[in-house]
């Protein structure tokens, strides 16, 4: 007797009761969008499309805050489409949706998985809806890259091979300085008791941290911390020069404090922005003048947040120890020399007055 179509369902679905699902747990790796799907993309979403990578507490944040202010350009932060699972990959990577996007029998996929095509979608909708209701041309975000270094340039340019890449860099030891007071402020429940005892005791008396006599840092942290920041460091710019070339380009926190308007004009013209006027031009020292993180600072760190060199450049100076100091130069020395920051032998002992830049301008967040 001949098994009819109602049988051959039926008895597939014993199987998977009997057996389970064989098919297979995990996808196959998500392809890498075509010249020809960013050439369709364009069409339908055709903003210029910028995105500013950095080391937390880098700079990023002030960057963002800066290159916005131009007439043309829109910048918002913290999408972590390629810089902070689970990705803007996350959402075709069920192996449901790869055969759901590469099925054979789907019309509308050209025979090709349409999981790049899907992604550059969503990004560009969500990039340009908000540019758009700002009235800009030119749409950007920011987002450090900590936690992958260069293989968050290498997902970027899976789904955006097209766009401009900003790196900004900060001194390693203002860096880490700052992410440990930040901790101190934003990440208390994070924080392991050897931790909590130094934020009570840096809280209750900041004159023995302040000058450099005793240190913020747990020693293994530290050390971790520099290393990746070299890591972050070496790891973006390798891969962002070689997947982006001359739509790459890296800049020092310091030079931006040093001359912001600068600084900012290059970024400008580096996106393809007009020239500035004069409204943009003031806009920029008036945002320099501002602080945002400082109130919040206060609110959790009491007096000692007004003690604390924020903003600026060569705060390690006052915060940092000498054996810091040579934790740090055994774990990122060379990348900090390659990068022609100062020497730190013989420093940590407090003295805030040979720093590059003012550490008491209000530059603000100096990028969460």
């Amino acid at each position: 007797m001949t098994e009819g179509p109602f049988g051959s369902r039926l008895k597939k679905a014993v199987g998977l009761l009997l057996r389970g699902d064989r098919r297979q747990a995990v996808r196959g790796p998500i392809p890498a969008i075509t010249q020809e799907e960013v050439e369709e993309a364009r069409r339908f979403f055709p903003r210029p499309k910028f995105f500013i990578f950095g080391h937390a507490r880098s700079g990023t944040t002030l960057l963002a805050r800066l290159v916005r202010l131009h007439r043309q350009v829109y910048c918002n932060w913290q999408s972590h489409f390629f810089t902070r699972a689970p990705f803007l990959t996350g959402l075709v990577e069920s192996p449901e949706v790869a055969e759901w996007l590469g099925r054979r029998n789907n019309r509308w996929n050209r025979g090709r998985d349409l999981s790049p095509v899907a992604l550059r979608a969503v990004a560009d909708f969500i990039l340009e809806r908000e540019a758009a209701r700002e009235g800009k041309s030119i749409v950007g975000d920011k987002s450090p890259s900590s936690r992958l270094h260069g293989a968050a340039v290498e997902r970027l340019a899976a789904v955006y091979p097209d766009a401009r890449l900003i790196y900004i860099v900060r001194d390693g030891r203002d860096t880490l300085v700052s992410q440990r007071l930040q901790s101190f402020v934003d990440a208390v429940d994070g924080l392991s008791r050897d931790d909590l005892r130094l934020r009570q005791a840096f809280v209750g008396s900041p004159d023995d941290f302040l000058g450099g006599a005793r240190s913020i840092f747990v020693e293994a942290d530290l050390r971790r911390g520099a290393e990746r920041w070299a890591r972050n460091v070496t790891e973006t710019v390798a891969a962002g020069k070689e997947r982006f070339g001359d739509r790459f380009v890296h800049l020092r926190f310091e030079d931006v404090l040093a001359d912001p308007l600068r600084a900012i004009m290059g970024v400008w013209a580096f996106l393809g922005a007009a020239e500035p006027g004069r409204e943009e031009e003031e806009a920029v020292r008036t945002e320099m003048a501002r602080n945002p993180d400082a109130e919040w600072q206060q609110q959790q760190l009491g007096e000692a947040a007004w003690r604390i060199p924020k903003g600026g450049s060569g705060s390690w100076r006052a915060m940092m120890t000498a054996r810091d100091l040579a934790v740090v130069d055994q774990a990122a020395g060379a990348t900090l020399r390659a990068w022609g920051y100062p020497e730190s032998r013989g420093q940590g002992t407090g003295n805030r007055e040979q720093g590059t830049g003012n550490g008491e301008q209000g530059t603000g967040n100096s990028g969460r």
